[in-house]
């Protein structure tokens, strides 16, 4: 068999496809192209070599890790061959979701302050120093905080909108819970937060006059919502321009009983999802990242991002 044939038959395979397109636009390891196209290091490892024996992809090492470019180590790929690529992509039914991962993946490489946190974060709390918490660390920030007006959407009976009450300029805290809108009421009362109100009202459409707040906040919210993406359009509504969203929630999982343990709406969102939804309402300047993973089974994993309207 020919060489031109040979590669055509490669070409041929949609994952290989997908795989040409993203390293067309952009050098990835394994790893990323992993994340952007949902499959297993064996799978995709095995598309790259099947891909670079063809010399339709080169590879260099950078550190740790193995680095694969579109194309020949030198010269280019035949024009022909690129219009071909192209036509089969044009059958590609994920080529807009890869293309939207990809955009994701390369915003959170670019981000060397998360990479720097991350690793922080990992070493926190493993070694015992005497009024190191992440309680105090917590209580810290908390002063920084410039005094805003904020929403906790989907506030529950109201734990963090209290912490935030120490320093904001007013926090309303919403829930769809009568009981818990009165017994947060009641604890805000005993414990003399003035500075606290809370309403009775779906996050889909929050009791909240149109560019009002400082800060809309979702801590862990979303998945209960009928309507994720209009509770963040709602967001988008009550904030004021130059306003910021802070979205926390469980990244997206498998863990079906959590439907019944905890009455959640959703399983969880991946930080696509997130990523239109914000997109959708118009936020700008969006950060997404994965910050927490919990060591207990099922393993939860928390997402946050932020955003500015």
């Amino acid at each position: 068999m020919s060489s031109t044939l040979k590669t055509l038959r490669l070409i041929a395979d949609p994952t290989r496809v997908r795989i040409l397109n993203l390293l067309r636009r952009e050098d990835l390891s394994v790893v990323e192209l992993q994340e952007v196209l949902g499959m297993g290091q064996s799978r995709i490892s095995t598309h790259l070599s099947q891909l670079r024996q063809a010399s339709l992809v080169s590879d260099r090492r950078s550190g740790k890790h193995i680095i694969y470019a579109f194309g020949p180590e030198k010269g280019s790929l035949d024009e022909r061959l690129l219009q071909t690529l192209d036509l089969a992509l044009s059958d590609i039914e994920e080529k807009e979701e890869d293309e939207a991962a990809l955009d994701l993946a390369i915003r959170k490489r670019r981000d060397k302050a998360r990479a720097y946190f991350d690793a922080l974060a990992g070493k926190f709390g493993k070694t015992y120093c005497p009024g190191r918490s992440w309680k105090a660390l917590g209580e810290t920030l908390l002063k920084l905080m410039p005094p805003m007006v904020i929403a906790d959407l989907g506030a529950g009976e109201g734990t963090f909108s209290q912490l935030l009450a120490q320093r904001a300029e007013k926090v309303i805290a919403i829930d769809n819970s009568e009981k818990m809108v009165e017994f947060g009421t009641r604890v805000a009362q005993e414990n003399g937060y003035e500075n606290l109100e809370y309403r009775f009202g779906e996050i889909e459409d929050p009791p909240i006059e149109d560019n009002s707040i400082d800060l809309a906040f979702f801590s862990q919210a979303l998945h209960h919502a009928e309507k994720p993406e209009e509770a963040i359009q709602a967001a988008a509504r009550i904030l004021k321009p130059g306003g910021t969203i802070v979205i926390l929630d469980l990244l997206k999982h498998q863990f079906e009983d959590a439907r019944e343990l905890y009455a959640d709406r959703w399983l969880g969102f991946s930080e696509l999802d997130i990523l239109r939804f914000l997109e959708g309402a118009d936020f700008s300047e969006i950060a997404i990242s994965t910050v927490d993973r919990e060591p207990e089974p099922p393993h939860f994993q928390t997402l946050l991002a932020t955003g500015v309207k």
